[in-house]
């Protein structure tokens, strides 16, 4: 049996702007939960509430209704048993610029009492390229240093439920890829926020899509993808005449979006039902391969995107 480690229950927040007579719903009804051990992605723009939703489950902002478990006890009336069981990371925050990396990590880990702290920082800072950075002021580090220091600080402290809002933000690819399979293997149950479909795909068990401070799809990868819609993507590979196939793909109403890439055709049956139809058009041409191409994410969570938006 799966035990709940996050738990949300129609978790809102509203803001109230300054000087005008309008409330803001950051959050709306949110109901989400998370197994012990599982990594869960919340995807959405700007705006949406991501952010939000991690300092309410981290016990820095409060909600203005509904409620919210983190490791069995009550984020609003229980937040000291909460914190000690939490690990954060909030973009390139709680850093100091005027001391160096090394006295960044150096503090935070007196601070909530890491043994052996000195050999702790030399090890994750050169797993993750900053060894000959510590003695740097970090004003002088990139964004993406930043990142990998706000990130060594957060695992550093060895919490057995983490929460980070855009891990890899500004990060070169092969760093990407040193995190994730970093925060793959640690064995812990992350909450995390990302705008990179790529990273998401790669590491979650599972997603959420929040947009406009509500959850629009909750669920496995795969199983996400499957409830998109009814369109199917094609890949059609070709000998010859294929200026005659994207012709008539062209002009067939159940087709859309077609784009050619010798030597292969790629375009969008809109309903499976006309499947039979597809492929009395294909008999007539020298085919080579057919294939149907699962959408991606990105692909996914724009066409929730646009649909919200109507």
């Amino acid at each position: 049996m799966k035990n709940s480690i996050i738990k949300t229950e129609n978790l809102s927040k509203e803001f109230k702007l300054k000087g005008k007579n309008r409330v803001i719903k950051a959050l709306n009804n949110i109901n989400i939960e998370i197994n012990d051990g599982e990594i869960f992605g919340l995807l959405g723009p700007n705006g949406a509430g991501k952010t939000t939703l991690i300092k309410i489950l981290t016990t820095i902002s409060q909600p203005t209704s509904g409620g919210a478990c983190v490791g069995g006890y009550d984020v609003i009336k229980e937040p000291k048993k909460v914190k000690p069981l939490i690990g954060l990371m909030l973009e390139g925050e709680l850093l100091y610029y005027r001391i160096t990396g090394y006295d960044n990590l150096k503090f935070f880990c007196k601070i909530y009492k890491v043994p052996n702290y000195d050999q702790k920082i030399k090890a994750i800072a050169k797993e993750f390229g900053l060894n000959k950075w510590l003695n740097e002021y970090v004003g002088k580090f990139s964004s993406g240093m930043k990142m990998k220091l706000a990130l060594a600080r957060t695992l550093l402290l060895d919490r057995d439920i983490l929460f980070l809002d855009e891990p890899t933000l500004g990060l070169d690819v092969k760093s990407i890829d040193m995190i994730v399979n970093k925060l793959k293997n640690l064995n812990r149950t992350i909450f995390m926020t990302s705008h990179d479909m790529n990273v998401v795909e790669k590491l979650c068990d599972r997603i959420a899509f929040i947009i406009n401070g509500e959850i629009l799809k909750i669920g496995e990868k795969e199983e996400i993808k499957k409830l998109s819609n009814d369109e199917v993507r094609i890949n059609v590979t070709l000998n010859n005449h294929y200026a005659d196939l994207r012709a008539e793909l062209e002009q067939t109403s159940f087709i859309k979006q077609v784009t050619y890439s010798t030597p292969t055709l790629k375009f969008i049956l809109e309903d499976r039902t006309n499947f039979n139809d597809l492929i009395s058009i294909l008999g007539k041409y020298d085919i080579r391969s057919i294939s149907e191409k699962q959408p991606t994410l990105e692909e996914l969570f724009l066409s929730l995107l646009n649909h919200n938006s109507e």
